[in-house]
């Protein structure tokens, strides 16, 4: 498969380098990262909902963290000698559910915040939401005489 060289964005756009960053390792990421599947959904503006199909596990088993706006969602079997004596004594036909240990990644955008997470039928919902300060949400500026626009020049 051919490599994608991302070298050029370095050269020709500043302060984005976070973003080339980003492209980079994702092009370079495991391609058997397929597992667990998942889906991004758009459940309202500015509202978004991460579903992860986590068939066989439980609750404790599973543990989603949120830092530096990096979402990570990990999933890990007990391997007991008990659970481990069962396994081998079942005798399979098919095995088609993993129920391996896993480790999923997610990149979130500036001031996206997780809103909480719940399990339904082997389905992992992460729920999430666009929280744009005030600061960075759009201004009507009024027009009219120079006192009024002075005023808001200063407050700036």
């Amino acid at each position: 498969m051919k490599t994608l060289d991302f070298t050029p964005l370095y050269r020709s756009f500043i302060g984005f380098d976070h973003l080339a960053n980003l492209m980079d390792s994702a092009a370079r990421s495991d391609k058997s990262a397929g597992y667990p599947p998942y889906n991004i959904e758009l459940t309202a503006e500015d509202k978004y909902r991460i579903t992860l199909a986590v068939a066989g596990f439980a609750d404790d088993e599973l543990e989603i963290n949120l830092e530096n706006n990096t979402l990570t969602v990990t999933g890990r079997k007990e391997n007991n000698a008990e659970q481990q004596q069962k396994d081998d004594e079942k005798r399979f036909i098919y095995k088609g559910i993993s129920e391996r240990n896993f480790e999923r990644k997610f990149q979130l955008s500036d001031h996206i915040k997780v809103s909480g997470a719940d399990m339904d039928n082997g389905l992992l919902h992460i729920d999430l939401y666009r929280e744009v300060p005030e600061a960075l949400k759009p201004k009507t500026i009024p027009i009219g005489n120079k006192k009024s626009t002075d005023g808001l020049l200063e407050n700036k």
